[in-house]
């Protein structure tokens, strides 16, 4: 079970009061758990997703240590991306414009 962090921008009130229902905010709009199953956090992502088609604003990221992923680490992101990341040869990076 490997540590979560969770990242909202320009979303609504109630993700903060679910998301501070399950992890710990540690700054505005940062989330963290340090022991969250898989199972918990495909939930978590599919609550957030279902919200964000409906209300439609805001960007959601969440990160995750998968050491069957690029990098050791997994990525998901709802709304538009902060940054374009890409994979160079095993290697994620931040893609500059």
């Amino acid at each position: 079970m490997p540590l979560t962090l969770l990242v909202t921008r320009n979303v609504e009130s109630r993700y903060r009061g679910f998301l501070t229902s399950i992890m710990l905010e540690v700054a505005p709009g940062v989330y963290v758990a340090p022991n969250l199953s898989a199972s918990v956090r495909d939930r978590i992502w599919e609550v957030l997703t279902n919200w964000w088609e409906a209300l439609g604003n805001g960007s959601i990221v969440m990160v995750w240590r998968d050491k069957n992923a690029v990098g050791n680490m997994s990525i998901k992101i709802i709304g538009e991306a902060p940054k374009e990341i890409v994979d160079a040869d095993g290697v994620l990076l931040v893609k500059r414009g």
